[in-house]
């Protein structure tokens, strides 16, 4: 069975934030709480928007893609759609960036500060079609609460 206590998630994420809000604690113990918590999963993590790209932020996982553009794979379309890319088969995903060949799903939600995306959380399985609308849902009120609660500067 999937992983779906995304609200106990969310209030030990807000827990970690009441201690320390920048973003670097924040999100390096964010996603080890995901990759700890998620079962089903090959990676982790974040990506910061940095000027016109995607710049890799903390994460569990093998290594990965360090700049991404605008608009490209999953998470820079989430960038530039400022909306949840739920991809059940990434081989599909036009433009897809095959960081790890194992990744085979993969589900990416912006974090915005005042509706502006600042950041995305990615997230990457094994498995096709692992994620699906509960997932969305519980990672949307994660990051909502990044965007509200971290000091982004």
């Amino acid at each position: 069975m999937a992983f779906k206590d995304y609200k106990m998630l969310n209030r030990q994420l807000t827990s970690l934030i009441e201690e320390d809000n920048g973003y670097v604690p924040v999100l390096s113990n964010l996603a080890a709480l995901l990759w700890s918590s998620l079962d089903d999963i090959n990676w982790s993590g974040f990506y910061i928007v940095k000027e016109d790209e995607l710049v890799l932020g903390p994460f569990q996982g093998k290594l990965a893609c360090i700049h991404i553009p605008y608009g490209s794979g999953v998470c820079g379309t989430a960038w530039k759609e400022n909306a949840t890319q739920l991809v059940p088969d990434v081989h599909q995903f036009p433009g897809h960036i095959a960081c790890d060949s194992a990744s085979n799903s993969e589900i990416v939600v912006p974090v915005r500060k005042y509706g502006e995306v600042v950041a995305v959380i990615d997230i990457d399985s094994p498995s096709f079609s692992r994620f699906d609308p509960a997932d969305a849902e519980g990672l949307e009120e994660t990051a909502r609460i990044l965007g509200e609660s971290v000091c982004w500067d």
